[in-house]
């Protein structure tokens, strides 16, 4: 079975967001884990969090082709540099599997389950570019709290008013 041209689209779209995604990440200290820019917000150290794992979900996706909120375990917040390592972690597992995604295997359906509960069913193609664009979303949030952190906002997709360099 060959791999699909697809994920291995995506694989190439996740390696070009992966620097910017770790720039970002490493700068977060975890004295700032508990900021809230506004009461209905998330909490800075879950979003780091969500950053950090949203390459995970791609793992769980292909592999098991289902997600459920009642036993998916998120990684428990410590320390800057262990959240780093959690990052590349889930980072290689989500490599691995667009690697040896198939087209067959990629048609087959991902269902997103609250304690058993169907949310949402779609092939898992579709996940995946779903998935990459709610991390890329999650990450420009992210920069949005680095800056009203006075934490230095990395060059993304050209200089920042912090990082004019690539």
């Amino acid at each position: 079975m060959e791999n699909t041209a697809l994920a291995a689209a995506y694989l190439k779209e996740m390696e070009a967001e992966y620097a910017s995604t770790k720039k970002c990440l490493e700068r977060i200290p975890e004295t700032v884990y508990k900021f809230k820019p506004h009461p209905k917000s998330m909490e800075m150290g879950y979003l780091t969090l969500l950053v950090a794992e949203i390459p995970m979900w791609i793992t769980h996706m292909v592999e098991y082709g289902e997600i459920d909120f009642i036993n998916f375990k998120h990684f428990e917040l410590s320390t800057s540099q262990a959240l780093l390592e959690h990052f590349e972690e889930n980072f290689k597992g989500s490599q691995k599997v667009l690697q040896n995604a198939t087209n067959e295997s990629l048609d087959q359906q991902f269902s997103l389950k609250n304690n058993g509960q169907l949310l949402f069913s779609q092939p898992k193609l579709d996940g995946i570019s779903s998935t990459i664009n709610h991390w890329v979303h999650h990450r420009g949030q992210l920069t949005v709290y680095m800056r009203l952190n006075d934490i230095s906002v990395p060059s993304i997709y050209g200089p920042s008013a912090d990082d004019k360099t690539y």
